[in-house]
């Protein structure tokens, strides 16, 4: 298969060392107890980068089944579950509450910003009896960014847990588990981390375990059920065999990140962002959101003559490079630009503006300024 530059919200790209460790010799994870001591250190490893003291797990799926995994382990048959909708992602939570037998309560934001933490407390002031809330850090559709360590202890205030989807903030934006008092919060092997796509990070807080084990019923299903995963360290036994391949890859993208240092990872993905937004702005083109700009995902919206997904066929086809227009109704209205993990360098970023620029002359719309030289200018400043 050939291999096509990749610059869309994640997956992103994966660096040598991190493909090179994909393809060791491995053991077998299900009698190796040296392999439990491992995955056990890599999850160590997760909870110095995302400050949390709480149990850390790496379950074998796409990011989507941490979601699932946390919704199906607190939810029980007719628990109030609110869910925090400002965002595609955000929205989609309501979903899997009503799978697993919860009724859903929408607490609906402007999807053009972040959530208001004061319209949420006038809100919980009037309704809080809900088992816990979703909420998702970065709304990835749209890039928009929410303060999670303001909204978690808020809803702790009024009792309630918190489930964080961090599949797109964890390792681009700050995040500090312990800070935010969030109960689960999921990460994804294959976003700001730049590792291949296959492992869901989670983190459960000794209050949502707890919330588990008292139950009236015991949790529908197995593969998306947390609680297999409390004894594996005492009884070194795991629950299923794991992809031993992926973990070790994922261990080597995280020993990247701590080589580098979170804060400065963090810097570069602000430095970044920073000036992929300030370019857009000078360009004369308009960025969705009016603010609360994630640090991972910039989100143009598109003049009326022109569809995202002609913006993308164009580079695809002539370039063969990968960028992402969004989901649903702004399918062919918002062009992405994901500079998260690997993506969120001086040359990948500009060139993925300069094959906008591009586009963008091919199909008439013209730039006060291209985003191109607009980025250069900012990134030397």
């Amino acid at each position: 298969m050939m291999y096509k530059y990749n610059y869309s919200p994640g997956p992103t790209y994966v660096r040598e060392n991190v493909r090179a460790a994909r393809s060791l010799e491995t053991t077998n994870p299900d009698i190796d107890r040296d392999f439990v001591k491992y995955y056990k250190d890599t999850c160590d490893i997760i909870n110095k980068i995302i400050d949390s003291n709480n149990n850390t797990y790496m379950l074998s799926g796409e990011a989507i089944l941490g979601l699932e995994a946390a919704c199906a382990s607190l939810t029980e048959s007719g628990d109030r579950i609110l869910v925090i909708d400002n965002g595609l992602y955000g929205n989609g939570f309501k979903d899997f509450v009503s799978m697993y037998g919860g009724l859903p309560v929408m607490f609906k934001q402007d999807y053009k910003r972040g959530v208001s933490c004061e319209e949420l407390e006038e809100f919980l002031k009037r309704d809080s009896d809900f088992k816990y809330a979703t909420i998702v850090h970065c709304d990835t559709p749209t890039g928009v960014l929410n303060d999670i360590h303001k909204i978690c202890p808020l809803l702790k205030k009024y009792g309630i847990m918190s489930v964080v989807d961090s599949v797109s903030g964890m390792v681009g934006e700050f995040l500090s588990v312990n800070k935010s008092g969030a109960d689960i919060v999921i990460g994804g092997s294959q976003k700001a981390i730049s590792a291949q796509p296959g492992i869901t990070i989670v983190s459960v807080s000794d209050m949502a375990s707890e919330s588990m084990r008292k139950r009236e019923k015991p949790i529908i299903g197995f593969y998306a059920n947390l609680r297999i995963w409390e004894n594996y360290l005492s009884e070194q036994y795991f629950p299923y065999t794991l992809p031993s391949s992926d973990i070790i890859s994922l261990r080597v993208a995280l020993e990247n990140i701590v080589s580098e240092g979170i804060d400065n990872v963090l810097d570069r993905h602000k430095k970044i962002a920073t000036c992929v937004r300030s370019s857009i702005e000078k360009s004369g083109l308009r960025l969705f959101l009016e603010s609360d700009f994630s640090n991972t995902v910039t989100a143009i919206e598109l003049p009326d003559n022109i569809r995202a997904t002609d913006i993308t066929r164009f580079i695809y086809e002539k370039h063969g490079v990968i960028i992402a227009t969004s989901l649903a109704e702004y399918k062919d209205k918002i062009i992405r630009i994901g500079h998260m993990g690997e993506n969120a360098t001086f040359d990948r970023t500009s060139y993925i503006l300069s094959l906008l620029d591009e586009a963008f002359a091919h199909y008439g719309v013209h730039l006060d300024e291209t985003l191109f030289d607009g980025f250069v200018k900012n990134y030397k400043k």
